[in-house]
């Protein structure tokens, strides 16, 4: 007699995410409101909005996510971890940076090391400490570069490697989070984002080994009302 796995708690994954640049803060709220419903993971918004959803979302179990050094990664890391403890301050419980992407493909490693370990000890520095994921843009790399990014990550004390911002050349493909997956082995987070539109996506980039799913399109993922209307949105 064989054993059928438990349904997915997709709603428990979703990073409910609105990063687009001309962002409201009315748009915030009605994330905010979605994700309070649906019980999503997270919110994920830019540093301008995390103090007014840290605010909206208190006492709801959802977090409270921004981004550092976004999307391009290219700060310096003095100010992606200035970035990343003015963002705790205002609220935030989640942190997603972006690597330095040019540092990781000339080979100097000890900088990209560096630049995790500066926002990683901010973050845990913090009371309490907040979760880091860490943004290796999967769409620019070779899976030699993605592995050697992920080897990085898992060394620096970050909780998950990420796909994407979502705002480069592409998104997040199963391919890649199978190997990212493989590459930091069981305990440590994987978030797949960008381009994550439809349950089918979400369901493909869980069978490769996503625990977090980074999307505008959460509320027509775990089979509410069309996103067409969400406000939320953006490019991959």
């Amino acid at each position: 007699m064989s054993i059928s796995p438990a349904p997915v708690n997709f709603a428990a994954l979703i990073d409910h995410t609105l990063l687009k640049p001309e962002a409201t803060a009315a748009q915030v709220t009605a994330l905010c409101a979605e994700a309070r419903a649906h019980h999503f993971a997270a919110v994920c918004v830019n540093p301008a909005h995390i103090e007014l959803a840290a605010r909206l979302l208190q006492g709801s179990g959802v977090a409270a996510c921004t981004v550092v050094g976004f999307p391009l990664g290219a700060s310096r890391s003095e100010v992606k971890a200035y970035e990343a403890a003015e963002a705790l301050e205002l609220g935030a419980t989640e942190i997603d940076m972006v690597i330095n992407i040019g540092a990781l493909k000339g080979g100097e490693y000890d900088l990209v090391s560096r630049d995790i370990v500066a926002v990683v000890q901010a973050c845990k520095a913090h009371r309490p400490p907040a979760l880091v994921k860490v943004i290796i843009e999967a769409c620019l790399l070779t899976d030699d570069e993605k592995v050697k990014a992920c080897q990085l990550a898992q060394a620096a004390g970050a909780d998950f490697v990420k796909t994407s911002t979502g705002f480069s050349t592409g998104g997040a493909l199963p391919a890649d989070v199978a190997l990212m997956r493989r590459t930091v082995g069981p305990a440590m987070g994987v978030k797949a984002a960008g381009g994550i539109r439809s349950r089918a996506d979400a369901e493909a980039m869980v069978a490769a080994g996503a625990t977090r799913i980074g999307t505008s399109s959460g509320v027509k993922i775990v089979g509410g009302a069309e996103a067409a209307g969400s406000p939320s949105g953006q490019k991959y």
